[in-house]
């Protein structure tokens, strides 16, 4: 099997301490199941908030937003990611900034590669995907501390 090719653009809306272009690009690899080309903005709580409420009609700043533009024979998408909610949920999760940027760009790249986490079955498949991809790097399950009962049925997901 042939590795899948990226090509990746980074762009900073503000004066952010990022880890090297060659090193997200490395976690986002991890999870292409094709060939992609994504650009990945990196804003501020105020833009990512105004795109928020643009794009899904909610009046915060998210962690990341995926635009999808088209998923095969090339995933083509862009990725907002807002660094400050980044930075909150990473403390709050006792992860590194690095762990948590990883995560969100694994999460981002399933995005554009089609997967949705909108129903249930859905979210098990995506996150599942986005734990395979987190171990090969050797990051931590995000998912590990969290069980979810949903009717009767358990949520488990594979652990390290």
């Amino acid at each position: 099997m042939s590795k899948k090719k990226l090509k990746l653009n980074i762009f900073e809306h503000g004066d952010f301490k990022l880890p090297s272009k060659k090193k997200m690009k490395k976690w986002m690899e991890a999870a292409l199941e094709w060939d992609a080309e994504i650009n990945v903005m990196f804003v501020g709580e105020e833009e990512g908030r105004e795109m928020n409420a643009q794009y899904r009609h909610k009046d915060y700043a998210t962690n990341v937003l995926t635009f999808d533009y088209q998923h095969e024979p090339v995933a083509v998408a862009d990725l907002v990611i807002c660094v400050p909610v980044l930075i909150k949920e990473a403390k709050n999760q006792n992860k590194s900034f690095e762990e948590h940027l990883a995560h969100l760009l694994i999460h981002g790249t399933l995005h554009a590669q089609g997967y949705d986490h909108m129903e249930y079955k859905e979210a098990n498949v995506m996150e599942d995907k986005e734990i395979g991809a987190l171990l090969s790097l050797d990051f931590d399950n995000p998912y590990e501390d969290r069980i979810l009962l949903k009717g009767k049925k358990l949520k488990l997901h594979f652990k390290r």
